[in-house]
């Protein structure tokens, strides 16, 4: 899996997010939480994700932007090393729930933790 985040990869159906928010799983590292669907896709990639920070937490969107930016970038970095092994596609949304604006290395480490407890669930059921 290459370290990429191109444009099959960004989950932009709004069926399949108001799937995911009403049949969708999830694991919480605070201030990240995941929620997550297995699905099938037409395209041959293992996860489509998308990326959402509050506007009642964050009333300017230069700070949303800015967060989510950080959370694509932890996203992109980590996601070859998480992904690699599993073969069921997924429809992840990744979402910012912290009142604080965060740095860069505390949402890779954060999103690492989180996707180690998504593995651990997934693994178990």
């Amino acid at each position: 899996m290459s370290k990429t985040y191109s444009k099959k990869e960004k989950l932009k159906s709004k069926k399949l997010i108001d799937a995911l928010f009403t049949h969708g799983q999830s694991v919480s590292t605070f201030p990240l939480r995941l929620v997550y669907l297995p699905t099938d896709f037409k395209e041959d990639i293992i996860a489509k994700t998308s990326v959402s920070v509050s506007k009642r937490n964050f009333k300017s969107a230069v700070d949303r932007n800015r967060i989510k930016r950080l959370l694509r970038e932890a996203y992109r970095l980590n996601k070859s090393v998480y992904f690699n092994n599993i073969t069921t596609q997924y429809a992840f949304m990744i979402l910012y729930i912290g009142k604080d604006k965060p740095s860069f290395v505390e949402v890779e480490t954060k999103m690492n933790t989180l996707f180690e407890k998504f593995l651990n669930k997934t693994s178990k059921s």
